[in-house]
């Protein structure tokens, strides 16, 4: 049996695996930085600087794990890339240390209480006290007003406790596929819409790994009467708009969360566009800072939060009855 030799982030020279090293799949998990970017601030700012091992598979170890998740939070601040990738970890930790996290100020009274109760299960590793609560927001306040009322500010204040090092990683998984749960249960629930609503295909690009607003969204959109098929998470361009004109859709709606760079957002955008007929509507929502910081291209309409989503689907259901 051949022995796996590990290679320091230099020349290649033979030396002990790093304790408690991972692999880039683990890496993006656990910062929520995807693999090409990864592989980008390697080439161009030498950092991270990660082992390989024989098969020239990268290895990260802990500390540089841990700078990862300084960095991301920085920008998720507001930070460029440039300014905080190659600096020092300490110059990182100072730069956080100013800005206190919004979410950690004493809950405001317009706030819904279930917000606090559901994070205080979360910490406690209470899964089915959590679980039994989201439902219990839909049964109190309906689905649309537990999706506007509480799931998207607790989804936010979740991201934000895990930015200032609140919670761990796990535990924001443990809210994620909880919420899914309870979501997805609500969405087929839900009556058939009546026929000649919107056709809308739900999904990411590659890189965005989250589907919370994604799920949120399909819950309005169903709502409102729209057809909605969801794709999941990261569908390559190609492939979504050949499942848009195998489902005749008329919109393809997407989901951009904060962490995604600006380039990637405005590419992807403008890839799929090209790919699509121009009758056929892109929506773009999410946090993504790209959305809002430069004008939408033809054909996309950005929207700006979840209350949008009725206003576009009465206005596209208008659209399509005037071209009939």
């Amino acid at each position: 049996m051949t022995e796996t030799t590990l290679y320091g982030p230099g020349e290649g020279t033979d030396a002990s695996p790093p304790a408690g090293a991972i692999g880039i799949t683990a890496v993006e998990r656990e910062t929520g930085i995807n693999k090409e970017t990864l592989r980008v601030w390697e080439r161009r700012y030498g950092f991270p600087a990660p082992w390989r091992d024989a098969a020239g598979e990268r290895l990260y170890p802990p500390e540089q794990v841990n700078k990862l998740r300084l960095i991301r939070r920085l920008m998720d601040a507001g930070h460029r890339p440039g300014r905080v990738v190659a600096a020092p970890a300490e110059e990182l930790t100072t730069l956080l240390q100013p800005a206190p996290i919004p979410a950690l100020a004493p809950a405001s009274e317009a706030e819904a209480p279930e917000i606090e109760a559901c994070t205080a299960l979360l910490k406690q590793h209470d899964i089915d006290g959590l679980r039994r609560l989201l439902s219990q927001c839909i049964l109190r306040r309906g689905l649309a007003g537990a999706v506007t009322e509480v799931f998207a500010p607790l989804t936010a204040r979740i991201g934000e406790l895990w930015m200032a090092g609140h919670l761990q990683v796990f535990q924001e998984h443990i809210y994620s596929e909880s919420l899914q749960l309870v979501l997805r249960q609500a969405i087929q629930a839900l009556p058939a819409p009546a026929a000649g609503g919107p056709r809308v295909l739900l999904t990411t690009l590659p890189g965005e790994s989250h589907v919370l607003g994604l799920l949120m969204a399909e819950a309005l959109l169903t709502l409102e009467g729209a057809a909605c098929l969801s794709l999941g998470a990261q569908t390559p361009p190609a492939q979504l708009a050949a499942a848009a004109e195998a489902h005749r859709a008329d919109v393809v709606a997407l989901s951009f969360s904060i962490h995604l760079s600006n380039r990637a957002v405005q590419d992807g955008l403008a890839d799929l566009r090209e790919l699509l007929p121009a009758t056929m509507e892109i929506w773009a929502g999410g946090a993504a800072r790209a959305l809002r910081q430069s004008a939408p291209l033809p054909g996309v309409r950005c929207l700006n939060g979840l209350a949008d989503i009725g206003p576009e689907v009465t206005r596209i259901r208008e659209l399509l009855e005037s071209r009939l």
